[in-house]
């Protein structure tokens, strides 16, 4: 008989368990950064995993398993795994007595901690370059979720997370009453000029003058010139250039 079967393989090989002496899952705690443990039983209990795990039972542990489809399936201590039919490998417990709900792309999942980093929602969620999550905000613009964001589960009701194709990227600064995009907060007087006249020949007689508000550097409004600079907001930063024709 073998020293254990590892029950991931046998669910990428698309094959029934074979019997051994030790099932090897796939075991992550607080987190979703997981180890390998051998439980010595297909059809585990939760109290077992834990044990098999090097967690003591007595302690208030939340045990999920994590389904092939994504979901998070609560397994209470005295309930039974079948690994051989369920196709779960991993499993994640935390150290508390509460679970929080919420809802990615409509799976339900359950997170043990209040505070949920935005890094595990996109760990559970195969996107694609030119995507992102966004958590759902009734009434009001959704809010974009980077993986280095966190994000309190403990507010009334279920968060509910989407995918979505992400923003474009970069500042969106007004110049001379027309929105332009920038992809750096640090913005030059050379920048914003050719914002204001792309197309404009190189005179020596014309000569430019700018003045901006709004700005996110101090002062947050000036006057800007020549080999200056100013950092501007995310959104809003107002920037008024002027040509004038020397004689």
């Amino acid at each position: 008989m073998k020293n254990f079967e590892d029950v991931g393989d046998a669910i990428r090989e698309d094959r029934p368990l074979r019997e051994a002496a030790n099932y090897r899952i796939r075991f992550g705690l607080e987190g979703l950064t997981f180890r390998h443990i051998d439980v010595p039983d297909p059809v585990p209990t939760g109290r077992q995993i834990l044990e098999s795990a090097g967690l003591d039972r007595r302690n208030d542990y939340l045990l999920f398993a994590l389904l092939p489809s994504g979901d998070f399936e609560d397994i209470r201590l005295d309930e039974t795994v079948d690994l051989r039919g369920q196709g779960a490998e991993r499993f994640i417990a935390f150290k508390s007595d509460r679970d929080f709900k919420f809802s990615l792309n409509d799976r339900q999942m359950a997170w043990g901690r209040a505070e949920l980093l935005g890094s595990v929602l996109y760990d559970l969620t195969d996107l694609s370059a030119d995507e992102a999550i966004f958590l759902e905000v009734q009434g009001g613009e959704d809010r974009l979720i980077e993986p280095e964001d966190r994000v309190n589960l403990d507010a009334p009701g279920v968060e509910r997370f989407i995918v979505a194709p992400r923003p474009t990227r970069g500042y969106v600064i007004l110049v001379n009453a027309v929105e332009e995009t920038v992809p750096d907060k640090h913005v030059t007087f050379e920048q914003v000029v050719m914002l204001s006249h792309p197309n404009a020949p190189p005179e020596t007689n014309v000569k430019f003058s700018m003045t901006y508000r709004n700005a996110a550097s101090l002062p947050h409004a000036g006057e800007l010139g020549e080999g200056g600079s100013v950092e501007v907001k995310k959104r809003g930063s107002i920037f008024n250039v002027t040509r004038t024709v020397q004689s």
